[in-house]
């Protein structure tokens, strides 16, 4: 691990380790501590400028030859659901949105597990513990909650099928980690998350949802540019997706 200094920042580099994402490729991070009364905003700048959030850290990529990660967010005062988004929202009108504190449950961990060992079995999170999980959801010195959607049994109690751990910034919500029931495929979980957060920013009075990192040639995350307005980071500015410019992005 190298260290960097920027103004009165102390950036990180760690080792170089083989892509999650794509073959043949090395990873290498950028990261920060957010520490004191001042870790909310110095987030909601580094966010902006293409970082990310895990737990006490703001981290992005900076991988030797490759800057095939973009940073993505959908504006959301401009959004306007497709005709497959309309069709996921209705199938999933039922279910309620509970926002909680961050503070994990067993019924979060059981579902996050049985999440995790269908959609990323071999995944580096997949040999989180109850612990792990907790300090996943808690360990946050920023804005931070747990947006839950719950069915309804037949006897009439709740239950939990999706939730997302979510920053509420000054100018958008991000979504850090996102997990639901692979039971309900295809009932588009996922993508329903993500078109809730829009309502939910909206309501906020704010102006866009960060999904994270578009990585140009996996296919798994193509999702991230078909909400559409989306912006991606270009070097220092955020500019609008053009549909016809992204693999898979349709």
């Amino acid at each position: 691990m190298t260290e960097q200094r920027h103004s009165n920042l102390r950036f990180y580099l760690t080792e170089a380790q083989p892509c999650p994402y794509l073959p043949q490729r090395m990873e290498r991070k950028v990261f920060t501590p957010l520490r004191g009364n001042r870790a909310a905003d110095l987030n909601d700048t580094l966010s902006v400028n293409g970082f990310r959030r895990s737990q006490n850290v703001a981290y992005r990529p900076q991988c030797p030859g490759c800057n095939a990660c973009v940073a993505t967010r959908i504006v959301a005062t401009e959004f306007a659901p497709s005709r497959s988004d309309k069709r996921t929202l209705k199938r999933n009108k039922n279910l309620r949105r509970v926002v909680r504190p961050s503070m994990a449950t067993e019924e979060q961990y059981q579902l996050f597990r049985k999440y995790l060992g269908s959609r990323h079995s071999g995944g580096a999170m997949a040999d989180m513990d109850a612990l792990d999980f907790a300090s996943m959801v808690e360990d946050s010195t920023v804005r931070t909650q747990v947006v839950e959607y719950h069915d309804i049994t037949d006897e009439g109690e709740p239950h939990l099928v999706a939730a997302c751990l979510t920053d509420v910034m000054a100018d958008g919500v991000s979504l850090v980690y996102s997990f639901f029931d692979p039971d309900r495929q295809r009932d588009s979980l996922g993508n329903f998350i993500i078109l809730d957060h829009v309502d939910l920013a909206t309501a906020l009075g704010l102006s866009y949802v960060y999904l994270g990192y578009w990585v140009d040639g996996c296919q798994k995350m193509a999702y991230k540019t078909r909400f559409s307005p989306a912006e991606t980071l270009i070097g220092s500015k955020w500019e609008r997706v053009r549909r016809d410019s992204l693999d898979g992005s349709t």
